[in-house]
């Protein structure tokens, strides 16, 4: 990320950063055996703290402040707020809904090859065999590469969507794109992939992300008025991310209370982050 630099160019450069980190992630397959499956829920435990963060900090809050100071809405100004984030929310939810009926196979291997990776259903071994849980992560790397773009399209349009914010909103991405790449490839080692096939599949789920933070640069940059919508529903689509996908996951295994903790250190890594370098 280079200040000074178009916003497009710099949601290309941050989301290049944030595919990075999954690729960085994914490699953890060359470290741990599928087994070890507290290291993957305490992961997936800090990224939703993160994430959670990074949906008030770097997204609502500007968004409120625009909606707020465009003074088109008076008393009103949580109403673009409100329906852009419950809008986010639910286009997760639907895509949840469609996605396994428009190419998501039984057989593993043939999901992936549809969708990058990953796919949007949870597959559930039966009781004796390996639990495969493929995460919604090609979804979330999309929203999340979405949010990226958003942030760097905002930059000046309001005090608080700064350069810094953007930055930190792309470093934060980045810090929860690192277990999301090892939760798509380590249930892949554990199903009879390769190491290196696994680690493909894992990185491969984040070659999404730059195109997607380029379409929202574009796009708030363009569209000005649909700024404070646009921030908004991305925190919506992450937030949803969160609740319906990361922190079940993180629970199921008997590791909870470690999942818990490890969300509240990532709630205040990124909170930290936002607040003392923004």
């Amino acid at each position: 990320m280079l200040q000074g630099h178009s916003s497009v160019f710099q949601a290309l450069l941050g989301t290049f950063f944030t595919w990075g980190m999954t690729a960085a992630g994914a490699a953890l397959v060359f470290v741990f055996s599928s087994g070890q499956r507290r290291i993957l829920d305490g992961s997936l435990g800090f990224a939703a703290g993160v994430m959670l963060a990074a949906s008030y900090w770097s997204l609502l809050a500007p968004a409120v402040e625009m909606a707020t100071s465009s003074g088109g809405f008076g008393a009103f100004a949580f109403f673009p707020v409100a329906v852009g984030f419950t809008l986010g929310a639910a286009f997760v939810y639907l895509a949840d809904l469609l996605m396994p009926h428009l190419g998501a196979a039984e057989d593993p291997q043939t999901a992936l090859a549809l969708n990058f990776g990953s796919t949007l259903m949870k597959k559930k071994s039966d009781p004796e065999g390996p639990a495969l849980l493929f995460p919604e992560s090609e979804l979330s790397i999309r929203i999340e590469g979405l949010a990226v773009g958003v942030g760097f399209g905002a930059i000046e349009k309001t005090a608080s969507a700064t350069f810094e914010s953007a930055r930190n909103l792309a470093i934060g991405i980045g810090i929860q794109n690192f277990p999301e790449g090892l939760a798509v490839s380590l249930p892949l080692r554990g199903a009879g992939f390769s190491t290196w096939r696994a680690f493909w599949y894992g990185q491969l789920s984040g070659m999404v992300e730059p195109l997607a933070g380029v379409f929202g640069a574009f796009a708030v940059v363009l569209a000005e008025p649909i700024l404070p919508y646009a921030l908004a529903f991305a925190a919506g689509a992450m937030v949803y991310v969160v609740m319906d996908d990361i922190i079940p996951e993180a629970q199921i295994s008997g590791n909870g209370k470690l999942a818990s903790w490890a969300s509240i250190l990532g709630f205040v890594v990124m909170m930290s982050l936002d607040v003392g370098l923004g």
